[in-house]
């Protein structure tokens, strides 16, 4: 299995489950995330949900040799279309599912791993997790981080991540709010649990109109741009450039990007 539900009430667990590919997001993984936020709506023990990565990393983002691969098919662009649509609507779901998501990360969150990340209400991390957005240097444009950062931290940190190729350490990262507590890598799951277990004592009616009213209105705009983000990531497939940088990434080799003079 790509993706494991785990229940321990009042908390459900969704654990990426690619260690081996530092859970590298692919199509089918993409469904059953959906899935598994379905499963666990209707249950009613479960009061939050916790995401998380099974391995030293959460998520590297989504699959670039499945993306590679895709781009070789006679369909390519309607496939890359369906591909980035997909996961606009996990990102869409999560952000409307009415009970609290927690993220609980162990390593890098890097490109559609971290608007996975993003798309969680909480956040608890590692000492050891980085956040970073690589996408230019692939040839790509991460059209779901890029909205998420500006709706969680600003344009400003999007356009460090995005445009400067920074990197934000975990000590920087609570500081601009994006991780709301940090902790040795062996209480990342159990913190996260403690806090769904506080959430328990709220009111959830409470807390779902309070997600909603975060989520829904006050960050109105959001789904506007994750909608402009899908669209240019699925265009951003189809340039030269990410040819280029898919194909250097599948060949372990530095990209000679289209343009560049020598």
């Amino acid at each position: 299995m790509t993706v494991t539900l785990k229940k321990h009430p009042p908390s459900g667990s969704i654990i990426l489950e690619r260690p081996d590919q530092c859970n590298a997001i692919t199509g089918e993984m993409i469904e059953r995330l959906r899935q598994a936020f379905s499963d666990f709506h209707q249950e009613p023990s479960v009061r939050a949900v916790i995401v998380t990565g099974a391995g030293p990393t959460f998520s590297t983002g989504l699959d670039l040799k499945e993306l590679h691969s895709i781009s070789r098919e006679p369909e390519a662009q309607e496939r890359w279309e369906d591909h980035a649509q997909a996961f606009q609507d996990l990102l869409e779901t999560m952000l409307r599912f009415p009970k609290p998501i927690i993220g609980a990360v162990d390593g890098p969150a890097m490109g559609a791993g971290l608007a996975l990340l993003l798309a969680c209400d909480l956040v608890v991390a590692s000492h050891r997790s980085t956040f970073s957005v690589p996408s230019t240097r692939l040839g790509l444009v991460s059209g779901w981080a890029l909205p998420l950062l500006q709706f969680r931290l600003g344009a400003s940190t999007a356009a460090r991540l995005a445009l400067g190729g920074d990197t934000l350490e975990i000590e920087e990262a609570r500081n601009l709010g994006l991780v709301h507590h940090a902790v040795p890598s062996d209480q990342v799951w159990v913190r996260a649990h403690q806090w769904c277990q506080a959430m328990d004592l709220a009111s959830h009616e409470s807390l779902q109109l309070s997600k909603r009213l975060l989520n829904e209105m006050i960050g109105e705009e959001l789904f506007t741009w994750l909608r402009l983000g899908t669209a240019a990531a699925a265009a951003s497939w189809t340039t030269e450039a990410a040819a280029e940088g898919l194909d250097a990434f599948s060949t372990g080799r530095k990209p000679n990007w289209p343009g560049r003079r020598s």
